[in-house]
């Protein structure tokens, strides 16, 4: 099919009464005779967004559903334009979390996800968020790469409080294997933290959240992580994590290039308000804002990307271009599949996302096929 007429949003600029041509699966540049014309005038086609930090949705959980309560969750989130997701898991006894990575691992070799991010349970008890203290443990490489084994493959990220006994060995071993290790729940100082980097370090788990304070005498790991260009930091733009005033800070900092924005959602995105479970804590989710029951800490999000695709545009005064650099183009580089997605390309996948002119999602395209059909009146 051809998209004719919109404001397309490509690596090398948005272009006004553009045409995207679909192939198959794929982008391409000639349309064949006879090719289904699709009129977009008067909205923005987008690359389909991408979620490096995911726990769930829909009323389903990464870490506890079964198969078919994660592609329950997989699917609410792309009706919501994330067309690639990473499944992430919380803090767990290590023989459960093996078991939850081999049947997550079958997921991303059927290509439903595009891989596996261990969230704990090698966190600092200091900053343990919405994670059970008494299931936390040092990062020692060899638990590390029991977590790594059972993903078969589709380990993608292990969030790490990196200034834990076996922490800096552990983010070599990563490395070594082709995992993003991620600087998160840490209460490590600025000189760990710069330590971590360098040992191999490359994201910061939802800056700001879960690990100390920007201070004028102690910088903590903030500050090394908004000024080391080998650093991307997630964020969750959902006004209830961040002020927006941060929010400005890291993009000032970092650039779209080093910002992934991230949903960190739990069951009750796209689902609604009530109680859940996140691991073995309960959550209490009132107005759209998840919190533990016992201590009320904030326990990941119910944020969708088009949310916060439209909150970055028009609360954070971002540019179209930026925010589509940080929901599409920077998280698919980290993932190492920037030559089949993040950014509307020929040969890469057909995933895009149609916006009106108030950045409302009509429309969700995955790999050539229609999640939403184009809701264009």
């Amino acid at each position: 099919m051809v998209l004719t007429g919109a404001t397309v949003v490509l690596p090398t600029g948005t272009v006004r009464d553009g045409r995207l041509v679909i192939d198959g699966t794929r982008i391409t540049t000639t349309a064949p005779e006879n090719v289904q014309v699709i009129d977009v005038t008067g909205h923005y086609v987008i690359p389909g967004f991408v979620d490096l930090h995911n726990h769930g949705g829909g009323g389903a959980s990464f870490t506890s559903g079964s198969a078919e309560d994660i592609l329950k969750g997989i699917h609410t989130h792309r009706l919501h334009g994330t067309t690639t997701l990473v499944a992430s898991t919380v803090t767990g006894d290590l023989d459960f979390l093996t078991q939850r990575a081999g049947l997550l691992s079958e997921l991303a070799e059927q290509g439903e996800i595009a891989g596996v991010h261990f969230e704990g349970p090698f966190i600092s008890p200091c900053r343990k968020g919405a994670h059970a203290e008494n299931l936390l443990r040092d990062p020692h490489p060899a638990d590390v790469r029991k977590l790594i084994d059972a993903a078969r493959g589709q380990a993608k990220m292990v969030t790490l409080a990196t200034e834990l006994p076996g922490g800096l060995d552990s983010v070599r071993l990563l490395a070594e294997h082709g995992v993003i290790a991620a600087i998160g729940h840490t209460d490590a100082t600025y000189e760990q933290t710069v330590e971590a980097i360098d040992a191999g370090a490359t994201v910061a788990t939802h800056l700001f959240n879960a690990m100390p304070p920007l201070g004028h005498r102690s910088p903590g790991p903030i500050t090394a992580l908004l000024e080391d260009d080998r650093i991307t930091v997630e964020l969750i733009n959902d006004g209830t994590h961040l002020h927006p005033a941060a929010l400005q800070l890291a993009f000032h900092h970092a650039g779209a290039d080093r910002v992934a924005f991230i949903t960190d959602a739990m069951d009750a995105a796209g689902f609604g308000d009530g109680r859940y479970w996140l691991g073995p804590l309960e959550v209490e989710v009132a107005d759209g804002v998840a919190r533990l029951v016992e201590d009320g800490t904030i326990a990941g999000s119910t944020l969708t990307l088009d949310r916060a695709f439209k909150r970055a545009v028009t609360v954070d005064g971002l540019s179209v271009e930026d925010a589509v650099t940080a929901l599409s183009a920077t998280p698919a580089r980290l993932l190492g599949m920037a030559d089949t997605i993040g950014s509307l390309e020929p040969g890469k996948f057909a995933d895009l996302v149609l916006l009106d002119s108030a950045y409302d999602l009509k429309g969700v395209m995955r790999r050539g096929e229609w999640v939403v059909g184009p809701q264009l009146h």
